[in-house]
């Protein structure tokens, strides 16, 4: 394992991250990645993101422009081992942005069940 030593990230970023806008964040793409990992993971904790197929590959695929194809980060997420707990994570933590577990914020939204309109059965 490769522990990246980072200066200590800006409260906006941390706070950017807290609610999944790593792009808001305004970090290169290691320090977003390691201040990620440090919010996440208790010390000598496994992690699913330690065998993300993204930790590996350029983090701005995963937050395409509006109205820019998100094809080349499903394509990743496709062959990764550890899709379905990336995608959990991301409904699980209401992911607003981005693409986790190969599903874009509108295919995520389809997931989630919907909200009763009326009142509690009685």
């Amino acid at each position: 394992m490769t522990i990246l030593l980072q200066p200590p990230a800006p409260a906006a970023a941390v706070a950017a991250l807290a609610v999944g806008n790593s792009l808001a964040a305004g970090l290169p793409a290691t320090s977003t990645i390691a201040v990620a990992r440090v919010m996440a993971t208790a010390p000598g904790a496994v992690d699913w993101r330690d065998e993300a197929l993204c930790a590996q590959t350029d983090p701005e695929a995963f937050y395409p422009e509006k109205g820019a194809s998100p094809r080349d980060a499903k394509k990743v997420c496709d062959r990764c081992p550890v899709q379905a707990a990336c995608l959990e994570y991301a409904l699980t933590t209401d992911q607003r942005y981005g693409i986790w577990g190969g599903r874009t914020p509108a295919q995520r939204r389809a997931l989630k069940p919907a909200t009763a309109t009326s009142g509690p059965e009685v």
